[in-house]
């Protein structure tokens, strides 16, 4: 997606990045996709031997350079993760790939970015507790069928009750919000929300899914949040984990605005509050 790029482009051209903010992911450890996916999946995907009803609900023609590109975005939220345990926040440019399962993808999902970094930091004993704040506008289905019963991870989506998918998964906690739903009720319900899950779940490291198709304009969205509400959320959630010392690993998760202009723009306010409030 064009989208990616022209972010990149835009926060090195306004300054809020320089050229040495950003890295290029190394090679994936078989070993850490393994602990989320089954061994089955990953090979059908490499040996590009899907089926072709599972291809069709991933949505993109399976190929090579897809599978190596979803490698290489779940290996940048891994390592992501280190750079957030030594300086509060690291952003993955892509990822917030939340739709895909244990043993399948869907939506444009092959690989489970988050779910791996997670099981990374659990492994390694980087983190004991991990709470996942899934606020793109679609439920996180794949994670929370990966981390059932998990109690190592709390995962807690806020999304569209009647959007994609049809059929949810149940996570730790899920708040299904109407069609047209605007910022004020938006972020009434996420600030009444987030430090009683912090308070309970009592975190070491967070995972941020900021998926802007919140916005009234998206055409895969059916809520009614603006460019500033959209802003003031990942404003909120930011300072709200620094504040509490908690690492956070920010994925970007959907935009399907018709207007690039304000994907690009939506995207760039989540870099613009990390550096504001971070560094």
């Amino acid at each position: 997606m064009s989208k990616y790029e022209l972010l990149h482009q835009q926060l090195l051209l306004e300054g809020t990045c320089t050229e040495e903010n950003f890295f290029v992911p190394g090679k994936l450890n078989d070993a850490h996709i393994l602990a989320v996916h089954t061994p089955a999946y990953i090979d059908s995907l490499r040996n590009l031997t899907l089926d072709k009803k599972a291809i069709r609900k991933i949505g993109f023609p399976l190929s090579e350079k897809l599978v190596e590109r979803e490698e290489c975005i779940t290996q940048g939220t891994i390592e992501g993760c280190a750079y957030a345990l030594e300086n509060g926040i690291a952003m993955n440019i892509a990822g917030g790939t939340h739709h895909a399962y244990t043993d399948r993808g869907e939506a444009f999902c092959l690989f489970n970015d988050q779910a791996v970094g997670a099981k990374f930091l659990l492994n390694s004993q980087k983190a004991e507790k991990i709470l996942i704040v899934d606020l793109d506008v679609h439920q996180g289905n794949g994670t929370a069928e990966i981390f059932e019963g998990n109690g190592s991870v709390f995962t807690f989506s806020m999304h569209g009750q009647k959007n994609y998918p049809f059929k949810k998964e149940v996570s730790d906690l899920d708040i299904g919000l109407e069609d047209g739903t605007q910022d004020e009720t938006y972020l009434k319900t996420l600030k009444n929300t987030l430090p009683g899950l912090l308070e309970s779940v009592r975190p070491d490291f967070v995972f941020y899914l900021s998926g802007v198709d919140i916005l009234v304009t998206d055409k895969l969205g059916r809520l009614g949040c603006t460019l500033e509400g959209c802003k003031e959320r990942d404003r909120y959630v930011l300072q709200t984990c620094k504040d509490h010392g908690i690492p956070v690993q920010v994925s970007m998760g959907g935009g399907y605005s018709p207007d690039i202009k304000i994907i690009i723009e939506a995207h760039a306010n989540t870099y613009r509050m990390a550096q504001e409030i971070y560094f």
